[in-house]
């Protein structure tokens, strides 16, 4: 990948380039799902993470657990979760929102006081195309679009999966922008859009 298309990965909306990685041991809980669906989820955070370099630990000092996967049905249901507005503010018009929208899936990341990842959230909501979605590549996909702050248009045009020989896989470009993004020569957190050169030159 050429620096730009790096750079195109992390650049927001506003046109601002912002990249940060997790700053602590990812510990994932999730919600929703019977024990070999649970198994798949938490194969591929591992997968991920383990690709990354990164930890992963039995719990986080501070939250408990730090990446929480929801999977329901309806966006109404979230509001009923005990606790859980106190973790996503404004969670009943967030789901207001996604309803009238349509959406199927969110993501929300929490940030240390230097601005690496210390949570990030995920709700599934599993309609149709989600449901049609084997259970490996969906979690796959989850996994690698928490283990770093993607721009919000990161994946508009293609996925971070691809398949070879009728397996899905990280595509090796993406795979490549996790391990290099790990490299504990950068920071942990960047919002100078030079960072995106470092980066592919470690790809």
């Amino acid at each position: 990948m050429t620096p730009e298309q790096v750079q195109a990965l992390f650049m927001g909306k506003d046109g601002n380039y912002r990249f940060a990685r997790w700053g602590r041991p990812i510990v994932p809980v999730v919600f929703g799902v019977d024990d070999a669906t649970l198994s798949v989820v938490k194969g591929a955070i591992e997968a991920v993470v383990a690709l990354a370099g990164h930890k992963m630990a039995e719990t986080d000092a501070e939250l408990g657990a730090n990446l929480m996967v929801f999977f329901f049905r309806d966006w109404a249901e979230l509001p009923q979760v005990p606790n859980l507005d106190r973790l996503i503010p404004e969670l009943g018009p967030l789901c207001d929102r996604l309803a009238q929208a349509g959406a199927n899936q969110y993501r929300a990341f929490r940030f240390d006081a230097e601005g690496r990842i210390k949570a990030a959230f995920v709700f599934l909501r599993m309609d149709g195309a989600l449901s049609a979605m084997p259970a490996e590549t969906l979690a796959l996909n989850e996994a690698a679009q928490i283990i770093l702050l993607w721009g919000e248009g990161a994946f508009a045009d293609a996925s971070p999966l691809g398949q070879v020989g009728g397996r899905v896989i990280l595509r090796p470009e993406i795979a490549g922008v996790i391990r290099g993004a790990y490299d504990r020569v950068l920071p942990d957190v960047a919002q100078d859009a030079a960072h995106a050169y470092r980066l592919a030159a470690r790809l």
